[in-house]
């Protein structure tokens, strides 16, 4: 059974993250499942440190970007979610390719989200781990 409140697919992620940083570092989004979502990010000149390994922030742009779609896709219309804490351990370099990532929820809660992010490379190769936690915010009463 889906966990999404509302609509979600690769193609509504790819339009919603248009001219941001993560359309800029070639971020695509490749498959919304039940209770997963699924990127993948370009090894190259753009996400590169100057050793020519994807860059450690880079790849915690990539776990942010799948955790935040991720929750937002699982609050009420008019709800936001914004990131309180990402932590991510770097466990094997990438030095061409692609590095694709996979979120699924840890905890979702009223006013938290948890999520648990996993990066691999071209060979199946777990790169990266990460978790982040959402705060949720209702939406704002309009002032009298």
């Amino acid at each position: 059974m889906p966990i999404w409140t509302q609509a979600i697919s690769a193609q509504s992620l790819t339009a919603t993250c248009a001219n941001t940083a993560t359309s800029h570092l070639g971020i695509e989004f490749l498959e919304v499942g039940d209770d997963f979502i699924k990127a993948r990010i370009p090894v190259d000149a753009r996400t590169v440190q100057p050793y020519g390994f994807l860059h450690g922030g880079v790849a915690v742009v990539l776990a942010e970007t799948l955790g935040s779609c991720a929750a937002a896709g699982c609050v009420p219309a008019g709800y936001r979610v914004v990131g309180l804490d990402i932590n991510a351990n770097h466990l094997k370099s990438a030095t061409s390719g692609w590095v694709t990532g996979i979120t699924r929820p840890v905890h979702i809660g009223r006013t938290t989200q948890v999520w648990a992010i996993e990066l691999t490379n071209d060979k199946g190769e777990l790169t990266c781990v990460s978790r982040i936690t959402m705060a949720v915010l209702a939406p704002r009463l309009a002032s009298r």
